[in-house]
């Protein structure tokens, strides 16, 4: 009996406090990112020197989905440093996963 009070009042507290929530998940709000991502926005996105192999990464890789799935050992036959490897891969994952994509505007450091 006592089980079932909990969930009831759980049920009642979940759904009272439920519409007070969408307003900060929207989908309507204004959207700073990028639509269409290519290669080059998305080096720029990650910034911290690792743009400045856009063009090798255009020439070898070509598209951005192959990028996605870009191992390390590919990047580093193509001469990319260990830092800049780390970092495009980091992203990647995290592009691949919907936690991060790159900004409309670079942030001013």
């Amino acid at each position: 009996m006592a089980w079932t009070q909990v969930i009831n009042n759980a049920r009642a507290f979940s759904s009272s406090t439920a519409p007070g929530f969408s307003r900060f998940f929207s989908s309507k709000s204004s959207n700073p990112y990028i639509v269409k991502v290519g290669i080059p926005e998305f080096l720029n996105g990650i910034g911290k020197g690792v743009e400045t192999h856009v063009p090798k990464l255009e020439s070898e890789i070509g598209d951005f989905q192959r990028l996605l799935v870009t191992r390390t050992l590919k990047l580093k036959k193509l001469g990319i440093p260990c830092k800049h490897r780390k970092l495009i891969l980091k992203h990647t994952h995290k592009y691949r996963l919907g936690l991060w994509r790159p900004r409309t505007a670079p942030v001013k450091a």
